[in-house]
Order: structure tokens, then C-alpha cells, then sequence
């Protein structure tokens, strides 16, 4: 899982120049070695339970919550070995921003686990510390996720959670699965395939950018994207399940991204980093 913080102020765009080059070094290695599994499917049709309505509003209710703490996960496999990258942290969904602290898993060939990743998470950036050789100690690299061809859904490692929620907004052929106890909480599991096309053209503007490179830079081999939601009794998305078709030199590869949200109202308070904090160079694998 891969978990995120919080954060706090306005993301400016990043730089140009070693962006691409720096997006392939995030996941160098990870995604470039792993194939995915997911699974989809609908149960009771959704009816009269008001589903299609409450996934698709999942960013407008989130915006309305205020702020949440958040747990992720991406998950790959390949050749029976599945890789996992996990973290935590938290997010902010009125100042659409947020930070997360992403744990790598080992490499296979038993070398030391990876430092852990601090991430600064925004639909249309991302920074993070302590990822990618070359980069000096203390330095922040910067990812306009408009420049990358997944739009970031996949590359950093996570799913940017207002992003995720935006991408519902799209959502199809919604079936109801159930009501189920999700940490102690009653949740409506629903079941749907949203539409990266269609998200995209009705995102709201700040997280149009990203979902339209996924579009445009046919990083995905598929615009379908299935998903599980798992909704509260106040219409807050708690959990959401998104399986994307991604595409690692021209091999179709099923990348697993989970959110968890939970803690609603916590106080969320994250710097974004200083511009002479902020590498610019190229970053090696």
C-alpha cells in the first residue's frame, strides 16, 4: 500500500527539460519488472440504492469533507512474485494537496530495502525526497504529472486521492455488491467501470490536466478502468479499488491502486518545498 499525508499551499508547474526522464526513474525497476491482477464484476443491480449518484459525487462529497487520512497501496505481479508498494499519510482535498510517506519492497534480488519515499502529492504535481540516484541529499525532485503519459496515475508509485475520486466521476454500469464493515464502519460496496476519456472531459479544472495526458499519452492500453467503492452513510468515499491497464514497453500490465480514507477532519499541515530546495538535474535509476 502506499499511504498518504498531508500538505498544504499552492503547487506551481514543474520545470521542463529531464521531467519524462525522471517519471521512468520513479518506478524504475518496479513497474518496468511486475504484471498485474485484478478482478472486477458486479453483483445486485444498483436500482433505487442511489449508487451511480454516490460514486460519481465521491470528489464533490471529499472536497466537502475537508480532509482525511489516507492508506495506499500499488500492487503488480509477475511470474507468481507480486510487488507492493506501500505507504501512508495524509490529504487535504480543499487545498488538493497532500503528502505521503511510500515504502518500497525489497528488490528481488535481496538487495537493502529502499529508503522511504516522502511524496507531496497534488492532481497536477508531485515532489518527492529520497527517490532516484544523483539527487543530493535534502533535494526535492518535481513531476508535472501533464507531462507524463499515465498522467501520474500509476508512475509515482500511487494514485492521487482527489485524482482516484475524479475518475469515479466517470463511473459505469455501477452494480450494488453489498453493505460491509470496513474498520468498524458501515460501508455500500459498489462495483463499476469508470472511463478515463469520459473523467477527463468531465473532471473538474484541477484535475483535468492529469486524466487528459492519461488520455492523450496513451500510457494505458485500455480506457476502461474497473473499480470498487465503498461508500459511508454520509456519502464519504472510505475506500476505492481502481485496476488500470498500463502499459510498460508496449506489454500490457494490470496495476492495482487501493485508497483508504478514514480520520475525516484531521488537520492537515504539510509545507511544499523552497524552490532552491528543488533539484532540477537529471535522476538515474
Amino acid at each position: 500500500m502506499v499511504e498518504r499525508q498531508r500538505d498544504r499551499g499552492r503547487a506551481r508547474r514543474g520545470h521542463g527539460g529531464g521531467r519524462a526522464a525522471l517519471a521512468l526513474a520513479v518506478m524504475a525497476g518496479i513497474v518496468a519488472s511486475a504484471c498485474g491482477c485484478g478482478a472486477s464484476g458486479g453483483a445486485a443491480a444498483d436500482g433505487a440504492d442511489g449508487g451511480t449518484a454516490a460514486v460519481r459525487g465521491a470528489a464533490g462529497t471529499l472536497v466537502a469533507a475537508g480532509s482525511a487520512r489516507a492508506v495506499t497501496s500499488m500492487e503488480m505481479a509477475a511470474g507468481g512474485t507480486r510487488v507492493t508498494i506501500r505507504g501512508e499519510g495524509g490529504y487535504d482535498f480543499r487545498r488538493r494537496i497532500g503528502s505521503l510517506t511510500v515504502t518500497l519492497p525489497k528488490d528481488p534480488t535481496g538487495s537493502p530495502e529502499h529508503r522511504p519515499i516522502t511524496e507531496l502529492l497534488s492532481p497536477s504535481l508531485l515532489y518527492m525526497k529520497n527517490r532516484g540516484a544523483g539527487v543530493p541529499a535534502g533535494k526535492w525532485v518535481r513531476i508535472d504529472s501533464a507531462t507524463l503519459a499515465d498522467g501520474n496515475l500509476v508512475t509515482g508509485g500511487a494514485t492521487d486521492p482527489l485524482t482516484a475520486a475524479e475518475l469515479l466521476g466517470s463511473a459505469g454500469k455501477v452494480s450494488f455488491a453489498g453493505t460491509e464493515d470496513l474498520a468498524g464502519t458501515s460501508v455500500r460496496h459498489y462495483r463499476g467501470v469508470a472511463d478515463l476519456g469520459a473523467a477527463a472531459r468531465g473532471a473538474a479544472p484541477y484535475a483535468r490536466g492529469a486524466l487528459a495526458a492519461a488520455v492523450r499519452g496513451k500510457g494505458f492500453g485500455s480506457a476502461a478502468v474497473p473499480f470498487d467503492a465503498y461508500v459511508d452513510g454520509e456519502g464519504r468515499l472510505r475506500k476505492v479499488r481502481q485496476r488500470f491497464t498500463y502499459l510498460n514497453q508496449g506489454k500490457p500490465v494490470t496495476v492495482a491502486s487501493t485508497t483508504v480514507l478514514y480520520g475525516f477532519g484531521a488537520r492537515v499541515s504539510v509545507l511544499l518545498p523552497r524552490a532552491a530546495d528543488i533539484y532540477a538535474g537529471r535522476v538515474r535509476d
